[in-house]
């Protein structure tokens, strides 16, 4: 079938191509788009090279599938355009996340919501796909009523200028994606401020949290930072479940959810670290413990590549979905 990559040249649209290729996606025709700047350059799929398109060059051929990561204002403009062909679109931008009409799926926890006639799709925030996936069974067994998450963002989730000026700076450079020096540093500040002293992409954790687990009693306090890492996100994750529980019995849960691996043996130093989830699927936990200071109290400690289970992987087996409902047709 014909798949269109919207954003191919980018770090998770490069990325969006990978996980394609590795998972054996039936893509007969693949249409790179990117912008104009882009045009007639070349991307490597499948062991050839492949011409980088417009977007009208794209929509013209009526590709069944488009994945798209080239920003909100893009996925604004073009995602209708495409799904008006007919097409399947997952976005892996903020634009339709919180979309009452349009569905946020993790594929784990909620494709059974996903319907035929939904031709836009919204791939969730990173931070909140690794957060969420370990979680969904305990929601489902005890109930949350509260997370307190603070996020330790690597480089990577602010593409591929975030990654030059860690490397310059670490060489005694510059750069300007960040407002201050990341390397040797740490950064409480993840896209703009809002009105309320939260960033934005504090608020999306909230939001989508609530959205993808269908409960929007959570109550969810996130702080999101970012750290000299180049690939991988962490995150320090407190629940206050509804529901006594028993520790051993929600271990089990989460190490029995899909997509999730626990890594939780402190006594043999073992537990997620950023430098193991580089280039996996999977979401990996540990350092789980209660917490006394509250009723049914939890902590955990979760990591996970933010480029592939956060962002192409997550996007793919969407896709992955739509195929085995038999909707994509080439």
């Amino acid at each position: 079938m014909k798949v269109a990559v919207v954003g191919a040249t980018g770090l998770v649209g490069s990325k969006m191509l990978e996980v394609l290729e590795e998972r054996g996606f039936p893509v007969s025709e693949l249409l790179p788009v990117a912008s104009e700047r882009s045009w007639g350059k070349k991307v490597r799929f499948r062991g050839r090279e492949w011409t980088v398109i417009s977007a009208d060059e794209a929509i013209a051929q009526k590709p069944a599938l488009a994945l798209f990561s080239a920003g909100g204002a893009v996925s604004a403009d073009l995602a209708p355009k495409f799904a008006a062909v007919g097409c399947y679109v997952v976005d892996n931008s903020s634009q339709w996340r919180m979309d009452p009409s349009v569905p946020l799926i993790v594929p784990e926890i909620n494709a059974d919501v996903l319907r035929r006639e939904d031709h836009i799709i919204a791939n969730p925030n990173c931070s909140t796909i690794q957060m969420v996936l370990p979680l969904a069974p305990l929601h489902k067994a005890y109930g949350i009523k509260r997370i307190v998450v603070s996020t330790y963002q690597s480089v990577t989730g602010a593409g591929q200028r975030g990654i030059e000026q860690l490397e310059a700076e670490e060489k005694g450079g510059s750069g300007s994606k960040f407002p201050h020096c990341i390397h040797r540093n740490i950064l409480p500040h993840i896209d703009i401020f809002m009105p309320d002293g939260s960033t934005r992409e504090e608020t999306k954790m909230v939001n989508e949290t609530r959205k993808i687990l269908r409960d929007p009693s959570i109550a969810v306090s996130a702080t999101c930072v970012r750290v000299p890492v180049e690939g991988g996100h962490s995150e320090s994750v407190n629940i206050e479940l509804s529901k006594p529980y028993e520790l051993s019995e929600a271990c089990r849960l989460m190490a029995d959810m899909p997509g999730v691996v626990l890594q939780d043996n402190p006594a043999e130093n073992l537990y997620p670290m950023p430098i193991n989830a580089w280039g996996k699927d999977d979401v990996f936990v540990g350092r789980i413990r209660r917490d006394a200071s509250v009723e049914n109290g939890l902590n955990l400690w979760c990591v996970s590549d933010n480029l592939r289970k956060g962002a192409a992987t997550n996007a793919v087996q969407i896709a992955e979905v739509l195929l085995r409902n038999g909707w994509l047709q080439s």
